[in-house]
């Protein structure tokens, strides 16, 4: 007898938090499935976590073990929280096409090419309601509206039925770049009956309905046309619809358009050469910008989110590229902070407001709307598709808690599956059956490091303890010799009586080194454990700290 088919949704990475989107869709017998990867974004590093890090990517280990069964990549957007992670991870997926809009395949390619990976696996999808076939799924891309063009909800249609994967979207009738919200096409997507409806729960608790982008450029004009100084914006590189109102209200104001950031110069090239843009102001390089007077000047850069190698950082800094913010200059943030960066954009604004810099951003004037759909949007795309079960993602836990409730409010039953949950959406009674261990990967320097690997750990207990340097000397009669040299990094000089700290570890180590025993001194792993304790004995009792120790033994070999 053949075992039932079932469908399944398993999220390795966006549910339960903002960022590092990757999702598995599979269709067939339970443990003869074939798979659709949706998404494989990356997540971004902070200094008190991540230290060092790069980039932080989805553990798919559990997808790769299945990737001779995995028909395809569907990318939803450009945004790098769900496209960032495909040239990094593609080796686990040889020769698995990469299905995406055309602005999207563009990156897409680019980040292949990067990687060392062959760009024509990514290949350009075509528009709702014509599909992709990949196994058992039938896939779809519906355009809507978001802060980033070719922005697009998946329909995936299976022999279980049909599941809409709404990736990041908000209801926007003008959003002046892209597709507006086309509600005529999610009626009829609703029409045919939706199983699942997999959805952005950034915004749940925004009860306002959202603002449209055509409602940012007055305001910004108005802004811009009262600056006696130069003009500083920043925003999302990804975000050009932005780009474009930013550059048209400088250029309004008469002042010249400079765009700052590798980030950014690739975005509008890209808006260009896919048909996107087709009549952004023209700009002037920084290099020539500085033969211009400052205050005919507006400058577009990258870092809205405190990213200390970006624009905005070095602007804040001092000169950057030439250019130097001054008393009474005004630095526009059109932009949101993401949680988790607020302290990195206060750094910013706070060395900015010591400057004399003028500060303008969402708190002092209508001058950014969000991508995402606030709690009304949220309510709209329930009725209009009228799914049978509600799978919240893309936001913290929080968030998909409170959209479950208004899921159960608009007649679906939800199902809150954050990271690691595989869901069966097939059957009578759709649930979690099985929880996944999921981690982490990071991108440190130009290595993929795992959660578990420990460098990223051992780093932390670098930064928060600081470290012991020992290197000992043993003679060829297996006898230490008493004097030692010790290195401290991380940790104070002195104690608190004045003494200096590796004097008194040194001193305490002539001490102790003729006392251990023969068993002791002739086995490293022992003879540094000795010296490792003592050390932190040492430490505990002088600056109360138990710090790393690294101790160095060196053996002299008889002639």
């Amino acid at each position: 007898m053949n075992a039932p088919s079932r469908l399944m949704y398993l999220p390795l990475g966006g549910a339960g938090e903002i960022g590092m989107n990757c999702y598995v869709y599979g269709y067939g017998p339970e443990g003869a499935e074939r798979f659709i990867l949706v998404d494989i974004g990356v997540s971004f590093p902070d200094m008190d976590g991540t230290p060092g890090v790069d980039l932080i990517l989805p553990d798919i280990a559990w997808i790769a073990e299945r990737a001779d069964r995995l028909d395809g990549i569907f990318i939803t957007h450009a945004h790098e929280d769900h496209v960032g992670a495909v040239g990094h991870l593609y080796r686990h997926f040889p020769n698995v096409p990469v299905f995406a809009r055309p602005f999207t395949a563009f990156h897409a390619k680019r980040k292949m090419e990067e990687a060392g990976n062959d760009p024509d696996q990514v290949i350009t999808a075509p528009v709702w309601p014509e599909t992709v076939q990949a196994g058992p799924f039938e896939v779809g891309f519906a355009p809507t509206s978001h802060s980033i063009p070719e922005a697009s909800a998946l329909v995936i249609d299976s022999p279980e039925g049909r599941v809409v994967h709404s990736g990041d979207f908000k209801i926007d009738k003008d959003p002046r770049v892209g597709e507006p919200f086309d509600e005529a096409m999610w009626e009829t997507i609703g029409a045919t009956g939706v199983r699942a409806l997999i959805c952005d729960s950034t915004n749940v608790f925004s009860r306002h309905p959202g603002r449209s982008e055509s409602e940012l450029p007055e305001p910004i004009t108005e802004l811009i046309a009262g600056a006696s100084g130069m003009v500083v914006a920043t925003t999302f590189a990804s975000n050009i619809a932005r780009l474009q109102t930013l550059a048209e209200a400088g250029k309004a104001a008469g002042r010249t358009i400079v765009l700052m950031g590798r980030a950014m110069k690739r975005m509008v090239t890209a808006g260009v050469e896919t048909g996107v843009l087709t009549d952004f102001p023209g700009t002037v390089s920084p290099e020539d910008a500085t033969q211009i007077p400052r205050e005919n000047l507006m400058l577009i850069v990258t870092g809205s989110q405190g990213e200390r190698r970006a624009a905005s950082a070095g602007l804040a800094r001092g000169k950057y590229l030439g250019h130097e913010l001054k008393e009474g200059d005004l630095f526009l943030f059109s932009s949101k902070t993401i949680p988790g960066n607020e302290t990195g954009v206060a750094r910013i604004q706070n060395a900015l407001s010591e400057k004399g810099v003028d500060i303008a951003d969402e708190n002092s004037g209508f001058y950014h709307v969000s991508g995402h759909a606030n709690r009304p949007d949220l309510q709209k795309m329930h009725s209009l598709l009228k799914p049978q079960y509600l799978v919240p993602n893309h936001g913290e836990h929080r968030h998909l808690r409170e959209h479950c409730k208004l899921g159960t409010e608009a007649g679906a039953t939800p199902i809150l599956a954050p990271n690691g949950s595989l869901v069966e959406l097939s059957g009578n009674a759709p649930g979690v059956v099985e929880y996944i261990d999921v981690a982490r990967t990071y991108l440190d320097g130009s290595q993929l490091v795992g959660a578990f690997d420990g460098v990223v750990r051992d780093r932390m207990k670098l930064a928060l303890n600081g470290l012991v340097v020992v290197a000992l000397i043993v003679d060829e009669d297996d006898e230490p010799m008493e004097d030692c040299w010790v290195a401290l990094r991380g940790l104070p000089e002195v104690d608190g009586q004045g003494v200096g700290l590796s004097d008194t570890i040194e001193d305490q180590l002539a001490d102790l080194l003729p006392r251990l025993g023969n068993k002791i001194v002739r086995d490293d792993d022992k003879l540094e454990e000795a010296v490792r304790r003592q050390v932190r004995q040492i430490c505990v009792a002088d600056i109360g700290r138990k710090p790393e120790v690294t101790v160095i033994i060196s053996r002299l070999m008889a002639a």
